[in-house]
């Protein structure tokens, strides 16, 4: 079947030459393509487009209001092929991403300002969940996990490696005591994250796979680690938290690493996750590259 934009294009130029043969010269085919990509143009209409005569080519009155409606439609084709062209050169568009809160909050946010000096023509809408997001059924152009990835036919690139700890205020400890093994952690206050995994509200996971486990209960549980950093800090319990929720706190000493006889589970990895398309939009390309130089080699919540 022969392609429709050509024939609409065809018929126009026919029109604008007035003639089958000048719009062939114009648009090198030959008089037997133009003619057959107007036979084929009349026979899907059901209609003929033009009065011919010997001397003349005039358009009917099917012919004058399909005119009409192609250089409408072969305008909004021409541009665009120009702002899809302009695509690949430059990035642009709304750009909608989703990450968890907290770490957008602390560092999303925060360097949105440097992305939009480098690619002013790029608008990001940012949402902030700690569910896990599908991208393609909610809409979203790239989304920030961080966790195991599941296998999928979404495609994902990683950013950065997470790291866990565990800590606590000194007040806490001075009242409470200072826990030397995980077992020990069974007698303490500990503030679950109801939305973890290996980090749960009643058990939480040691070792590099998590093989060595211990149950934990508290006062307090929360689906949001800024809320349990704070509690902690005020001296409610132990957590056990992302460094990039707690690294300031760390180093200001309002917060104190415990040293436990198993080591924290190895950090999941953050990364950033879209829908599989042949061709990935620019704005998404560098935002991912964006992020990646942000993010590495080291992860400017542990400098």
């Amino acid at each position: 079947m022969l392609d429709r934009i050509t024939g609409m294009q065809v018929f126009a130029r026919v029109v604008a030459q007035g003639s089958f043969s000048g719009a062939a010269r114009s648009l090198g085919l030959s008089q037997t393509m133009v003619t057959k990509h107007i036979a084929t143009l009349e026979g899907r209409l059901g209609v003929s487009l033009f009065h011919r005569s010997t001397r003349r080519l005039s358009l009917t009155e099917p012919g004058r209001l399909l005119l009409v409606r192609c250089q409408k439609i072969l305008s909004d084709f021409e541009d665009m092929e120009q702002e899809v062209s302009a695509e690949n050169q430059e990035a642009r568009g709304l750009l909608r991403m989703n990450a968890p809160v907290s770490f957008a909050i602390r560092h999303v946010g925060p360097i949105m300002s440097e992305f939009s000096r480098r690619h002013p023509l790029v608008t990001v809408e940012l949402g902030l969940d700690d569910r896990r997001i599908d991208p393609i059924t909610e809409g979203w152009d790239l989304t920030l996990r961080i966790g195991r990835m599941p296998s999928s036919a979404l495609r994902s690139r990683r950013l950065a490696r997470i790291d866990f700890v565990v800590c606590a205020s000194p007040s806490y400890l001075e009242e409470r005591g200072l826990p030397l093994t995980i077992a020990d952690l069974q007698t303490h206050h500990c503030l679950g994250y109801t939305l973890g995994e290996d980090v749960s509200t009643g058990r939480w996971s040691f070792g590099a796979n998590g093989e060595r486990t211990v149950p934990v209960n508290g006062p307090m549980h929360a689906n949001n680690g800024d809320v349990l950093r704070e509690a902690a800090v005020a001296g409610q319990g132990i957590i056990y938290q992302p460094t990039f929720i707690v690294w300031d706190e760390l180093k200001s000493g309002r917060l104190v690493a415990l040293s436990l006889d198993a080591p924290t589970i190895t950090g999941p990895e953050l990364h950033a996750v879209y829908a599989p398309t042949p061709h990935v939009p620019l704005k998404i390309r560098v935002m991912i590259d964006f992020l990646v130089a942000q993010y590495g080699p080291v992860p400017p919540w542990e400098i």
